[in-house]
């Protein structure tokens, strides 16, 4: 474990932190720079542990309190042992890179990283307003007032991500978190993509896959394009944009259906059903974002974003004052820190799956406890997500063969 964790070190090399805080870094090609968000070395028994906010193929992020300050995190906790198994060091690094040198309102912060034996921890932002999948859930769907202020907030954000010379790939309303007063942040860049031109500076050894072609992100928001291993592009933003304000204003994606194949050929046969009650703009800016020509859709063209905030659909949006216009009231009321202990009413952290020390959860009374004894790795959910990972792939490789037999025997 001591030389995992020598090698983890030495693939990324952490300096002191520099004064240079810009919106636009310059691009650079490093062996190393100084990090905004230093490492500590602090231990997991430093925070009192909360809530378990989701859980990804080989992470868990959880609202961690640091005890000494009573500042409340978004702590995602990533297991060393399957990161290395599945190769997915580089995508680590990328993520830990890339958020680093972003700064956007629109983005979620990070703050700063440590790690032990087994697991590495990024002490993220914390948004107590919850994912914007659960507004939806809780809704219903949300109203047309709602999905423009939201989509909007959205769109600032991605404008200033693709500036940057980054493609997201993963958004969708599970990704789009909410602040406490109800404003959009994005979050979770594992699956981010430097485009060749980047203007953030990537270490050598800290890079995501060369042709951008690989099949990443979530199989209802995925565009054509990759499914017809097509390089990734910023258009793969917008049509996942598209996808999300339909799902905002039905309460459903729009290429919904009982399994991953179906929906897949529902992509490919661009099957768009748009209920009754969306408006004309509505439909509109759906159908222009759901284009299966990347290039096409509003934001990805010669025109640039400026199309994309012109389209009427956006008609009343401040642009310029985004941030400060007032966000929609929340479905239910945010998590508020009562100063004597997290979240009483949801299901603590289990401390089992931490690390290889004792951490203080909550004892569901307002205090915390102290867990000591048998403390395993992260393992469980993951190593079920990893097989799921090969099974999708499996089956994603099987439509690619069908569809291009299909499209063969048509043309005969």
């Amino acid at each position: 474990m001591l030389a995992m964790e020598k090698d983890f070190d030495s693939k990324l090399r952490i300096e002191g932190n520099n004064n240079s805080s810009t919106n636009c870094p310059t691009v650079q090609r490093s062996k190393s720079f100084a990090f905004r968000a230093p490492q500590e070395h602090f231990s997991i028994q430093d925070f009192e542990l909360g809530k378990i906010y989701g859980v990804g193929s080989y992470s868990k992020v959880v609202r961690a309190k640091k005890i000494d300050t009573g500042t409340v995190y978004a702590l995602k906790i990533m297991d060393k042992k399957f990161i290395t198994k599945e190769n997915k060091t580089a995508y680590v690094k990328l993520e830990r890179i890339v958020l680093d040198q972003l700064d956007h309102p629109g983005v979620v912060r990070l703050f700063f990283t440590f790690q032990d034996t087994f697991s590495l921890y990024m002490a993220l932002e914390s948004c107590e307003g919850g994912e914007l999948f659960d507004q939806i859930t809780s809704k219903g769907h949300l109203s047309e007032d709602e999905a423009r202020f939201y989509t909007a907030e959205v769109v600032d954000a991605l404008e200033y991500i693709h500036s940057m010379g980054l493609i997201h790939r993963d958004i969708k309303p599970e990704n789009l978190l909410l602040t406490a007063d109800g404003h959009i942040k994005i979050a979770d860049f594992g699956s981010v993509k430097p485009m060749q031109d980047s203007r953030i500076t990537v270490l050598p050894n800290a890079a995501s896959d060369d042709k951008a072609c690989t099949f990443v992100g979530t199989a209802a928001y995925v565009p054509p394009e990759v499914l017809n291993s097509s390089p990734a592009t910023f258009g793969n933003d917008l049509w996942a944009l598209g996808c999300t304000l339909y799902q905002m204003l039905s309460g459903t994606s729009p290429f919904k259906d009982t399994s991953e194949w179906l929906i897949f050929q529902r992509i490919i046969a661009r099957d768009i059903r748009f209920p009754n009650y969306f408006s004309d703009a509505a439909r509109d800016l759906i159908d222009r974002l759901l284009d299966v020509d990347p290039s096409r859709r509003p934001g990805a063209g010669p025109g640039g974003y400026a199309v994309l905030k012109m389209h009427h659909f956006f008609k009343g949006i401040d642009w310029k004052n985004i941030r400060g216009q007032t966000p929609p009231k929340l479905a239910s009321e945010p998590m508020v820190q009562s100063g004597e202990g997290d979240d009483v009413h949801d299901s603590s952290w289990n401390p089992s799956h931490i690390g290889d020390i004792s951490a203080k959860i909550n004892d569901g009374n307002g205090g915390a406890s102290s867990s000591e004894g048998s403390i395993t790795r992260l393992a469980s959910i993951d190593s079920f997500d990893s097989k799921w990972y090969c099974l999708n792939h499996f089956f994603c490789t099987v439509f690619y063969i069908i569809h291009f037999l299909l499209k063969k025997k048509i043309v005969e």
